[in-house]
């Protein structure tokens, strides 16, 4: 496996860089500030809110690219922004739509915070592993001041089982995308990680040959597809090993963590 020509390496959060604590590795933030020596520039892309991102990644959030929201939001080149917004009547429609959906929880996402109607103490603490900025109102069709750029949806036991079913209808006009086991995005049309990653190697001028991409779930496939080493976890879903070029261990084995240290050690001079 050839490291040499890579300037860019983009990882997925949940079920990729972060372990089974939901955290980030100690060993991985050394690895980082090793990355930076060899001009390689560093990408976090997640399904999960903007500033969830931020706290996990704290130590290093200045110098690094952040994709959230799958794709809604980006932070690169010291700027952060709203990239494809949710429409206030692409807001009602979808959100009339999934009150149908048997036992799911929905969650209107915001450039400010995360909205949400349920007053569900489980479901409360599923979702504050994702989102930390998190305001309940009686009605998410009533909120107004923010620019969204997501709906995400949870079931307790599958998204993909319980909820795409139900939402077929909206995949002509919306990016719709099974992002975990428990969760399913409702985004605009073109909004994905790998719209935001694209833009991000068109500003620094980095190929796909030049770019490293790691990913478990359905919505890194896209951004995978922009790499030429891509790799899917051990854990990753049967969709994202197919569809990627290698495999590397599970997030709990740190996977990423792996690899990067063998593209470290090809980094130095040889005898």
């Amino acid at each position: 496996m050839d490291f040499s020509n890579i300037k860019l390496i983009v990882t997925d959060m949940d079920g990729t860089l972060l372990n089974e604590k939901n955290e980030v590795s100690p060993r991985f933030f050394q690895q980082f500030e090793e990355l930076k020596k060899h001009d390689i520039h560093f990408v976090a892309a997640s399904g999960r809110q903007y500033q969830s991102i931020l706290s996990k990644l704290d130590p290093i959030k200045n110098e690094i690219s952040i994709i959230g929201e799958n794709g809604g939001i980006m932070q690169h080149a010291n700027e952060t922004k709203v990239l494809l917004k949710l429409t206030d009547s692409d807001v009602q429609h979808c959100i009339s739509l999934l009150r149908l959906v048997k036992d799911c929880f929905i969650v209107l996402c915001g450039r400010k915070s995360a909205y949400i109607e349920s007053s569900s103490t489980k479901f409360m603490t599923q979702l504050k592993t994702y989102y930390s900025e998190v305001e309940k109102v009686d009605d998410l069709t009533q909120v107004t001041d923010d620019d969204f750029v997501k709906i995400a949806v949870y079931h307790f036991e599958s998204s993909e089982a319980y909820i795409y079913p139900q939402v077929q209808n909206l995949i002509d006009s919306y990016q719709v995308v099974v992002s975990g086991q428990n969760w399913l995005d409702i985004s605009h049309i073109k909004s994905n990680k790998a719209y935001a990653l694209k833009m991000i190697q068109n500003d620094l001028g980095v190929t796909l040959n030049e770019t490293m991409v790691f990913g478990d779930y359905n919505n890194d496939i896209g951004m995978l597809k922009l790499a030429r080493l891509s790799f899917a976890m051990k854990n990753a879903h049967p969709n994202v090993i197919k569809m990627a070029n290698y495999q590397t261990k599970s997030n709990t084995e740190e996977g990423v963590e792996d690899i990067l240290e063998k593209l470290l050690k090809s980094k130095l001079p040889t005898s």
